[in-house]
């Protein structure tokens, strides 16, 4: 934290500061206004409740006509901070009167105090409870510039001297009763500086946050860009390079020739599949809103199933497990038929062949549940906080060796945060891994 106990904070932010911190005063002074009102009602009821053998507030006029006097001037406080504040859109029409007022109204409160300790012994030296309390109070709520300090810390100097010189106090006491007052307003100064150092270190650690995530929303924001404009322009000479293969099969090729061509096929359905997930992250990142209608989930899931039993190379038997009875959500149909494609996919690339998929679907009180299951080799213990990631450093090669670019998981668990659920996954090496959906029933 850095200390500014004789100077404000750098010209460039010091008008932002000085609204903000105007703004928190108005509002302190709501607060403040309403709590010393309640209490000087409490006061008032103690007239009221208790004898004045009792209480001997006959002794102590003062207190009653000091108390009127803050039950009326008081709420006159309240109400026009509460003004003052909702007509803070003008702030630099208001601001010198805003600026007095806050000044007004830490006199007003600090001058109650030293009247109250006054009127206990007519020597403030023997009483200075209430002044102190008042001091400690406007140092630590209120924040001032350090001029706003000084000119404060003065005047309530001034009126400790005028308030001496109507007790008529001898020298002796004067010169005692200032040397106290001068000793606690320092302390008084320290702390309002301190105050004051330490909202606006908060005050410029939060502007560099924010300037921060500006910067950092700029720059994804161009990745994205950059992200798509590449993956889409690359398509082309993949495609090109996927079609001259496919003409070169219609000659008679040789074993080897054979075998690079299908090289280069394999080669670029995997590009492909790289390029599709990269516009995949780009899309996502750049689009926050997300098009869902209410559709049975086991119809969905039943379908996606299918179309997985259906082709001829997979020889991993998926099935799906769900009650009879239909079990509705909001989603995005092309987007949730990806996220369950993935995880099947997964699933399939870390089992052996003919090992079973079970994709679970059941209803709780208020959620969905979707499991995709697998028997497979499981997933590292250390490797589990991470299979979420971008980039993911707990990509691996399938049972086939089937590569990973580390983007399927993620893209997944973007959808469906999307959707506005979660995804989490439980798994032991050997054993298999459970992938679970929870989304809103809908």
């Amino acid at each position: 934290m850095k200390f500014y106990f004789f100077k404000s904070i750098p010209q460039q932010h010091r008008a932002g500061y000085r609204k903000h911190i105007a703004l928190q005063n108005l509002k302190a002074i709501q607060i403040a206004s309403i709590v010393f009102f309640i209490l000087n009602v409490v006061i008032r009821l103690g007239y009221f409740l208790f004898s004045n053998d009792l209480t001997h507030a006959e002794n102590f006029p003062e207190f009653s006509i000091t108390n009127w006097v803050y039950l009326a001037v008081t709420p006159l406080f309240a109400v026009a901070s509460i003004t003052l504040t909702k007509e803070f859109a003008h702030y630099h029409k208001l601001k010198a009167v805003i600026s007095v007022f806050i000044l007004l109204f830490s006199t007003y409160l600090i001058s109650c105090g030293i009247i109250s300790s006054v009127i206990s012994t007519y020597d403030p030296r023997n009483s200075l409870i209430l002044y102190l309390i008042a001091l400690i109070t406007i140092g630590v709520i209120f924040v001032f510039e350090y001029e706003d300090t000084l000119m404060l810390t003065l005047l309530t100097e001034v009126i400790f001297t005028l308030i001496l010189l109507y007790c008529q106090a001898n020298p002796t006491e004067f010169i005692y009763n200032q040397l106290i007052s001068m000793i606690i307003l320092g302390g008084f100064f320290f702390i309002s500086r301190y105050a004051y150092s330490f909202k606006a270190s908060h005050y410029m650690q939060l502007l560099e946050i924010r300037e921060k995530n500006l910067e950092i929303e700029k720059a994804s924001a161009f990745k994205n860009d950059v992200l798509g404009m590449v993956a889409h322009d690359l398509r082309n000479p993949i495609g090109a390079i996927e079609s001259i293969a496919l003409i070169m099969e219609l000659d008679d090729l040789d074993d080897d020739t054979y075998d690079n061509v299908n090289m280069i096929k394999a080669s670029c359905v995997k590009a492909r599949s790289i390029i599709d997930d990269l516009l995949e992250v780009a899309k996502n990142d750049n689009n926050n809103e997300l098009a869902t209608d209410r559709l049975n989930l086991k119809d969905v899931l039943q379908i996606i199933v299918n179309e997985w039993t259906y082709r001829a190379e997979i020889k991993n038997r998926i099935v799906l497990v769900a009650d009879n009875h239909p079990v509705y959500a909001h989603i995005n149909t092309e987007k949730f038929h990806r996220v369950i494609d993935n995880l099947i996919s997964n699933a399939i690339k870390f089992s052996k062949e003919n090992d079973k998929i079970e994709v679970r679907l059941r209803q709780t009180n208020h959620n969905v549940l979707i499991e995709v299951k697998d028997y497979g080799l499981g997933i590292p213990k250390d490797m589990l906080p991470h299979v979420f990631d971008r980039f993911s450093k707990a990509g691996r090669k399938g049972v086939r060796g089937e590569q990973s670019t580390g983007l399927g998981l993620s893209i997944v668990r973007q959808i469906v945060e999307k959707h506005n659920g979660t995804i989490e996954v439980e798994s032991m090496e050997k054993q298999g891994s459970t992938f679970r959906i929870e989304l809103p029933l809908g």
